[in-house]
């Protein structure tokens, strides 16, 4: 019987005695399905770790509300600040002009700028309510779309949102107060004008004035209720967003290593002589990578180009492009070369989904036909998709397979296929060196 045993980085069989050829073959066959079912495993590991991408996306926009909310919401304090303060000075004039007729006028003037003033903060206060119920329903939708996860931050959305609604009201009953306000103000100062005698009448119409300006500070001071309240809900949201990201690390950190632990084994397997079902998609990227090096190197010792336009890492954007597309000084030579390598790739299985060349970067220059179509204008999903080239990879995946510098790296990975449309892939990456010097990866990337 043997066994396995890590010796130096790699697996090796120790032997315990001889066995027979049906051991042998049993045991063989013993290890082929721990790979599948491994491999199984892998996958489903990715998917987690999609899944975990997705909600960490969510939990990022709703990061982005939370700042916009808190900025919306220093907004709004100062408003109301303005709103107290110019509704103090206008009680205030009332009880100066009540006390002295004489300089009535002026003070009726001076009323008149102080509920501008409060007109205005009020109708700040309006569009700024406004705004930040938009940014509490979008990040309610975005929450819900996390499903369970963003449950509770929907729940304090929405509440923010009805808040911020409460808040709106109460500033639109303030600008509505002032303008009756102001028009009694405007008739009273002309009464004032002609009939600067009549005391008992203009008594009767500070009256008038004062209780209007009271209603005014009693919207002001439910306003202010609202804030509070709203101020609370903003926090719990501040929390909400806290501990996901904190619960999103601890998950991302588990799935990475359970996915990675999982690519180890196969590829431990592999290692080891055992001829797993990744074997021979592992032997075609391998002789890929050595062809495409093989013609690098040939066209630096032709003179079709030079050492550093080969390994030029200017990536120059290429305007309008979404998503982002750039140019390099050896895009040329590749869309020359490596075609005929890569395609032909392409029908060594029905399970093989691309073949590409990516630079120690993670840059796609040349992808294979069917993922070279040109951009379209405005259709971001559908260039996600089908223009894939002259693009730059340097997610986990793609970074990891351009640099990496081992015979071979199997990784399992969520292809982003655009409009919310993902493929589970496995891919099996192979270095290639071009005169002595690292030149990136040869990425073959196959279904299950």
């Amino acid at each position: 019987m043997f066994s396995w045993a890590r010796r130096g980085g790699s697996s090796t069989v120790v032997h315990r005695g001889e066995p027979d050829g049906r051991e042998a073959a049993a045991s063989l066959q013993l290890v082929k399905r721990l790979a599948r079912a491994i491999s199984t495993v892998g996958k489903d590991a990715a998917e987690v770790r999609g899944a975990l991408d997705d909600t960490q996306r969510v939990v990022e926009l709703q990061g982005q509300a939370m700042q916009a909310l808190a900025q919306q919401l220093h907004q709004i304090g100062q408003a109301q600040s303005a709103i107290s303060a110019a509704t103090a000075q206008s009680a205030a004039a009332v009880q100066r002009a009540r006390g002295a007729l004489g300089v009535a006028g002026a003070e009726v003037v001076g009323m008149a700028t102080t509920l501008a003033q409060v007109s205005d903060a009020a109708a700040e206060i309006t569009k700024i309510s406004l705004q930040t119920r938009l940014v509490a329903f979008n990040a309610a939708v975005e929450a819900k779309h996390a499903g369970e996860a963003g449950r509770g931050f929907a729940v304090v959305a929405e509440a923010v949102k009805a808040l911020a609604g409460q808040v709106e009201g109460s500033s639109k009953a303030i600008v509505s107060a002032i303008a009756s306000l102001q028009e009694r103000i405007d008739r009273f100062s002309a009464e004032l004008a002609d009939n600067p005698q009549r005391p008992s009448q203009i008594h009767a119409a500070f009256h008038e004035v004062e209780q209007d300006v009271q209603h005014i500070a009693t919207s002001a001071a439910q306003s202010g209720e609202q804030m509070r309240l709203l101020n609370e809900r903003a926090h719990e949201l501040e929390r909400e967003v806290l501990e996901a990201t904190r619960g999103l690390q601890v998950a991302f950190d588990g799935s990475d290593r359970f996915l990675r632990m999982a690519e180890e084994l196969v590829e431990e397997i592999a290692e080891s002589g055992v001829e797993v079902d990744d074997m021979a998609f592992i032997r075609m990227a391998q002789q890929a990578a050595a062809e495409i090096a093989a013609l690098l190197e040939g066209a630096l010792r032709d003179g079709q180009i030079s050492q550093a336009d080969l390994f030029d890492e200017h990536y120059r954007p290429i305007e309008g492009s979404a998503p982002p597309q750039h140019t390099t000084r050896f895009c040329p030579l590749t869309d020359r070369l490596l075609p005929a390598v890569q395609e032909r790739v392409l029908g060594f299985s029905d399970k093989v989904v691309f073949c590409i060349a990516a630079d120690r970067n993670g840059y796609i220059a040349t992808h294979n036909r069917r993922y070279c179509q040109p951009q379209r204008p405005g259709e971001t999903v559908w260039n996600t998709a089908n223009s894939r080239y002259r693009r730059i990879f340097n997610d986990r995946t793609g970074l990891a397979s351009a640099r990496n510098q081992r015979p071979f790296l199997l990784q399992t990975y969520r292809r982003d296929m655009g409009g919310g449309r993902f493929v589970v892939l496995k891919e099996v990456a192979a270095p290639i060196t071009v005169a002595g010097r690292h030149w990136g990866g040869l990425r073959l990337a196959f279904n299950f």
